[in-house]
């Protein structure tokens, strides 16, 4: 493996209607690379359907400790929870 190869994050979504979770990281020379190594290693026992690569210099996020300013202004929405209706028990994924 060559050192300056990039970094990239690697999220499998494990069966239809789930999403992509987050499973690991690989260094590849390109993005076709980084997915087929992410097949080989991050779906050994057929549990995926679908895998993303995404190269980590490209990811932003924001900071765990910056939650409580970074989220406030949502809290203030209430229109956006659905808290103003009864959701049926026979709803799924709610």
């Amino acid at each position: 493996m060559n050192a300056s190869w990039p970094l990239y994050e690697v999220f499998l979504r494990g069966k239809r209607g789930l999403n992509h979770v987050h499973v690991g990281s690989l260094h590849a020379a390109d993005a076709e690379m980084a997915l087929r190594h992410a097949r080989d290693l991050y779906t050994r026992r057929n549990e995926g359907v679908s895998i993303w690569v995404v190269r980590a210099a490209d990811v932003t996020a924001s900071s765990p400790d910056e939650k409580d300013p970074f989220f406030a202004p949502s809290a203030d929405k209430i229109y956006r929870h659905p808290t103003f209706y009864d959701i049926p028990d026979d709803v799924p994924h709610m």
